[in-house]
């Protein structure tokens, strides 16, 4: 993978935040990659209970200053950056006041879902995707971790398919058992559509659940990995039958190997 570019988009990234699945896997994966000699970017939403004077964050004034319009109001992009000790890994924020400074993720502090996650997620891949044509670096390969970055391959294959940036890119996505309950706003499909994105290719938003969301950023993937060991039943339904080329779910001690091959595949 020597010098190939992999742009790494996720709703979480250890050491910022708790382990769990994505986590620790949208460290581990890059990590790999880069120690192969590949070229990595990360990206994660600065969320407010990260610690940026413990992680050494910083603005990137250069970056910042545009604004993203979600769902007909402009919203400020705040780009911030920190390196991964001892890894020389960059690691990318996107931040807004009004999305992420709150002290938790996802959730208030009773579990309550917040009721803009969608557009936390909007805001989030269109944040993503201009930061990185600011950057003007190519990746031969986005691959996207967490429910929070999934709208990702919707936006790259609709709202920006004619950028020659990424005409080359190839999107992996990863699916997790690690999702949400519930539904997400009963508006979502009509925030997304506000983009110009097609109701057909989004149709399952009408019932905003985990299993329709992921399955909107398989339809818009290039292939697909099964990143948890037991994946529910219903999202290995959802891979198989897309048509996608995907990886069975690796344990650690042998992923290395097998995402790499899985990465050449596509390049």
């Amino acid at each position: 993978m020597e010098d190939k570019r992999i742009l790494y988009v996720s709703s979480e990234v250890v050491p910022y935040l708790a382990e769990n699945e994505v986590s620790l896997m949208s460290y581990d994966v890059p990590k790999m990659i880069n120690d192969q000699g590949g070229q990595i970017r990360i990206f994660m939403p600065r969320y407010g209970n990260i610690n940026e004077r413990r992680h050494q964050l910083h603005e990137v004034i250069r970056l910042s200053g545009m604004n993203l319009v979600v769902n007909d109001v402009d919203m400020p992009l705040i780009i911030k950056v920190a390196s991964i000790p001892k890894e020389r890994i960059q690691v990318y924020f996107i931040d807004n006041d009004e999305y992420f400074k709150r002290k938790s993720t996802f959730t208030d502090e009773d579990g309550v879902m917040y009721p803009d996650n969608d557009e936390r997620a909007i805001f989030f891949a269109k944040g993503v995707v201009e930061t990185v044509k600011k950057l003007n670096w190519v990746p031969d390969i986005i691959h996207v971790h967490g429910w929070l970055a999934s709208l990702l391959p919707v936006y790259m294959k609709h709202y920006y398919k004619h950028e020659a940036l990424f005409s080359e890119t190839k999107i992996v996505t990863s699916v997790y058992n690690t999702g949400f309950e519930g539904d997400l706003d009963a508006a979502a499909i009509e925030k997304v559509k506000f983009d110009g994105i097609p109701q057909e290719s989004v149709q399952v938003l009408e019932q905003p659940n985990y299993a329709n969301w992921m399955k909107v950023a398989v339809d818009h993937s290039d292939a697909v990995i099964i990143g948890s060991e037991n994946l529910d039943g219903g999202l290995t339904k959802i891979i198989e039958s897309s048509g996608k080329p995907f990886l069975p779910f690796t344990p650690k001690e042998a992923f290395a190997q097998a995402y790499t091959s899985f990465y050449k595949q596509m390049l």
